[in-house]
């Protein structure tokens, strides 16, 4: 055999920063039994410190001492109403996407732990003494079965439970080759977000799949590295294989389902007129090398064990009869166990619920909820078993309520009487513009946005949170900080938030009573309450383990707005609410700025034009935006990220970088003016937090997400971005290229199933659905790729959860995004801030809107800085994706320059 072939100890190894540390533990180097079998002939280091060698197979001393179950009786029985899986998550960004599907084809939730969550003898207690689950499912994840650190205990579920049926999908997959011999080597080309035909050998996993060439039979595929078929051992059967290259897949203009969800756009994706006819493997980027078959293994099972794997992706959005994959899973463990376990009666636990699904396995939820409280103490639930998130909040301590009353006045097509949005802003708020926010629709076409809100410092409710993370500049950082709170007579206080600044602000919101009938009526959702950011660093909060870098600004800053202006930019309306206590009044506050707001004429919007539309200076020496690394440095990165891509360490990064300029004398609100007029955008934002010394001017066309009063989740992710042209022919060309780009769709992809799975943790199962996939949407200097997926939020979820479960937005990380964030943070050499976190409202009324901090200027302590970025894929060109973060930097740092 040509060793040459063979991934090498060089080609195959677990990529790691120096400043990266992973919580997994190499467990199974502890185990007497096992030895582990890497392409590694490295020392590696586990928990403890110490060196090891890893060696060249798994192998188990007592294979046959494995646990066992008692003798099987062939018995006819009647199949059961529900399979119980146990799920093991890999610390993948898809798992939840699986959790979704097998909770309705199941008919039960499945259990949810992680990769080291488990000990062996816990696993096992489970499994063969309170025989708690019927299957297991192997999650994907990034790195390779090769690295222990990366498939946990999941090799020892392969390799022991051999009369459990299992199914791997993609690193699961692998790690079933792996545990039995096989080979991994790198794929001839990493292939993510990328669809392939495939065609099977028509066994029972594959039943009622068309296979083949044309067939209809589509996966998506999100992998690096591949199982070699030429070193399958005889127990694993080969069962499918790829049938061609990457294929386009071209979308029906009318509504179709896609994977069981429901799917509707108007254009053909997975298109590239500039691709290479299909059977050409091979990327035009980078040579990866070529594994000694053309087709690409896709799905083995074992000889005489029920343990199945597959290669690609059956929970996408974009994989064809994925559901049925899992429904055959579920038929195959029904079969086996009608045929084999003589006890299997499942009438006498008819009753079960989602946290307790036999009577003996609810005691291990009671075990872990009194046992296992989160590291930060703000999970009750229990860490080691998740049903949903397991990073949610449920917080049971003492809540003083707060019963808040809210009073509203209605003017009918006002708006444009007035001067719009901005004359009313300017007239109301602007003299000053200290202690303001004006969450700006500015862009309204298409139905995009329709809502604005804006207020100043107001009543006695009012207040500022400005939250700082402690301990932020030693790397490890994780949570907990210093909350300062400022009230309406100017009073201050600072306090230290042990559990951090969003389990505060679950509790606050909580806190709330509130009449529904007070708001019938109002067409939106924001009545009064929490106004401000979540910067990029809070990800601390949100299952992160650390942070490299700190942040100049504070790490969230929000005004608790007790009385505001609204605008309803579909009907012209005006709105003035306040929210009050029980034994107080805002009757003057509502009666002042009615007559101010009538008052408006036509020679005040003159005046305010001539004060803030235009920039205050001209000079021909102006300085221009230094950026945090050169054009050589910020190409270097792609490539490392390239790299990991190529190592299996994420499918996407998103890399990104700050540029930054020397700011004197600025009329921050005529920037921002200044702003929204060049770039319009329908979440777009100002705030002003002048005791900070901070504005943000924000022009960001993105939705991070949103829940609204019937607990609907909705996400508008935007992955694909190109230039507007000269002229309206180059700009059609354009936005075409960019609708018909694979690596645009590819991109986009990944970050859809990425946020299906952010939803999946907090939302009801079967809810998650993507009713518009890569639609083009236009805006004043570029075309984007935008996708939506919406989902109904379970009832034992807060609104804070559901932040927790899809902060930072997916589309500023990667996927998968725990990994991603790592490797990122020890790429980019400062800390994001406010860039790439979220600016919106937190209603007291429990719903929320966000948007993703882009294209936005951050003015902070007399410098003005704008991130940019981009994500990095397999097809991704390093020239292009430094030209693609320019790009993103135009309109908002001209703006400055030209201002100025």
């Amino acid at each position: 055999m040509n060793v040459s072939s063979r991934l090498l100890s060089s080609e195959l190894t677990c990529p790691r920063s120096e400043a990266m540390q992973y919580k997994n533990v190499n467990f199974l180097l502890s185990k007497p039994s096992v030895t582990v079998s890497c392409f590694i002939n490295k020392d590696v280091c586990n928990r403890n410190g110490r060196n090891m060698r890893v060696s060249c197979k798994l192998a188990h001393d007592h294979l046959e001492e494995s646990y066992k179950r008692k003798k099987r009786l062939q018995v006819p029985l009647q199949k059961p109403d529900f399979v119980r899986t146990l799920l093991i998550d890999n610390y993948d960004s898809y798992t939840y996407n699986i959790y979704q599907e097998l909770s309705i084809i199941n008919g039960v939730p499945p259990v949810v732990i992680q990769n080291d969550d488990w000990t062996w003898d816990e696993l096992c207690y489970y499994l063969y003494e309170e025989k708690a689950f019927d299957n297991i499912v192997i999650s994907p994840g990034p790195g390779s079965p090769a690295c222990p650190e990366d498939i946990g205990i999941c090799l020892q579920i392969l390799l022991e439970c051999r009369d459990i049926p299992v199914l791997g999908v993609c690193l699961g997959h692998q790690a079933l080759g792996y545990v039995h011999g096989a080979q991994i080597v790198h794929a001839s080309e990493p292939v993510h977000g990328r669809l392939s035909e495939v065609e099977h050998n028509g066994c029972q996993l594959f039943h009622g799949i068309p296979s083949g060439r044309n067939s209809g039979f589509k996966v998506v595929r999100y992998h690096s590295l591949v199982i070699d078929s030429e070193s399958l051992p005889e127990v694993l059967i080969p069962i499918a294989w790829t049938s061609t290259s990457t294929l386009p897949f071209v979308e029906p203009k009318v509504s179709d389902k896609y994977n069981g969800h429901e799917v509707q756009t108007d254009q053909s994706i997975f298109v590239d007129s500039f691709l290479p006819e299909a059977g050409n493997g091979s990327s035009k980027l980078i040579d990866y090398g070529q594994t000694r078959n053309a087709r690409v293994l896709m799905g083995v099972k074992h000889s005489t064990r029920p343990h199945y794997g597959v290669q690609f992706h059956p929970e996408s959005i974009a994989t064809c009869h994925g559901s049925q994959i899992f429904k055959n899973f579920r038929e195959i463990t029904d079969d086996y166990w009608l045929r084999f376990r003589s006890s299997y009666n499942k009438e006498k636990r008819v009753n079960f619920d989602a946290y307790a699904q036999v009577s003996s396995a609810s005691r291990l939820y009671r075990d872990f909820c009194k046992s296992n409280n989160s590291e930060n103490n703000t999970v009750n639930l229990p860490r080691k078993v998740n049903h949903g998130d397991e990073n949610v909040v449920h917080n049971n301590t003492e809540v003083n309520y707060k019963c808040l009353k809210l009073k509203w006045r209605k003017f009918n097509h006002l708006a444009g009487q007035v001067g719009g949005a901005k004359s009313i802003f300017c007239q109301l708020f602007g003299h000053e513009a200290e202690n303001t926010f004006w969450l700006d629709s500015s862009s309204t076409e298409m139905g995009r946005a329709r809502f604005s809100f804006m207020g100043g410092k107001g009543g006695s409710l009012w207040k500022q949170l400005t939250f700082r993370l402690s301990d932020q500049s030693d790397g490890c950082s994780k949570g907990g900080g210093y909350l300062s709170l400022e009230v309406s007579d100017g009073s201050a206080e600072t306090i230290f938030l042990e559990g951090g600044f969003l389990d505060y602000l679950n509790k606050e919101l909580q806190s709330y009573h509130y009449d529904k009938d007070e708001y019938e009526g109002l067409p939106f959702d924001f009545h009064g309450g929490y106004v401000g950011y979540i910067g990029y660093d809070l990800k601390v909060e949100c299952a992160v383990t650390s942070n490299h870098h700190k942040s100049k600004t504070p790490d969230a800053c929000f005004f608790f707005a007790d009385n505001l202006v609204a605008i309803d930019h579909k009907n012209d309306h005006v709105y003035l609410l306040a929210i009050h206590e029980e034994n107080s009044s805002v009757l003057q506050w509502l009666d002042d700025t009615e007559e101010k707001l009538l008052s408006l004429t036509g020679s005040v919007r003159m005046d305010l034009e001539r004060q803030y539309s235009h920039p205050s200076t001209f000079s021909s020496h102006k300085v221009g935006f230094a950026a945090e690394k050169s054009r050589e440095q910020y190409i270097g990165d792609v490539k490392k990220c390239l790299n990991y891509i190529k190592d299996g360490e994420s499918y996407e990064l998103c890399l990104t970088t700050q540029i930054r300029k020397p700011i004197e004398v600025l009329n921050s609100l005529g920037l921002y003016l200044h702003l929204r007029e060049r770039n319009p955008a329908p979440y777009a934002a100002w705030l002003n937090f002048p005791k900070e010394d901070l504005c943000i001017c924000c022009s960001s066309p993105e939705r991070f997400l949103q829940l609204d009063r019937n607990d609907m989740l909705e996400a508008k992710p935007i992955k694909g971005t190109i230039t507007r042209g000269a002229t309206e022919e180059e700009d059609e060309q354009l936005k075409l290229k960019l609708q018909l780009s694979e690596k645009d769709q590819a991109e986009n992809l990944m970050i859809v199933d990425l946020l299906r799975n952010d939803l999946g943790r907090v939302c009801d199962p079967g809810s998650v659905h993507v009713p518009h996939l890569m639609d083009i949407q236009s805006y004043a200097t570029v075309h984007t790729m935008v996708s939506t997926i919406r989902g109904k939020k379970r009832s034992d979820i807060s609104a804070v959860d559901c932040v927790k479960a899809a902060f930072p937005g997916g589309s500023m990380t990667g996927a998968p995004k725990l990994r991603s964030m790592e490797l990122l943070d020890s790429l980019e050499s400062c800390s994001r801030g406010i860039y790439s976190g979220c600016i919106g409202f937190f209603s007291y009324n429990q719903t929320f809107d966000l948007n993703i901090v882009i294209r936005t200027v951050i003015i902070h302590e007399g410098e003005a800085s704008i991130g940019a970025g981009g994500a990095i894929v397999a097809l991704s060109n390093p020239e292009d994706e430094y030209e693609e973060m320019i790009l993103k930097t135009k309109a908002p740092a001209s703006t400055v320059i030209d201002f100025e």
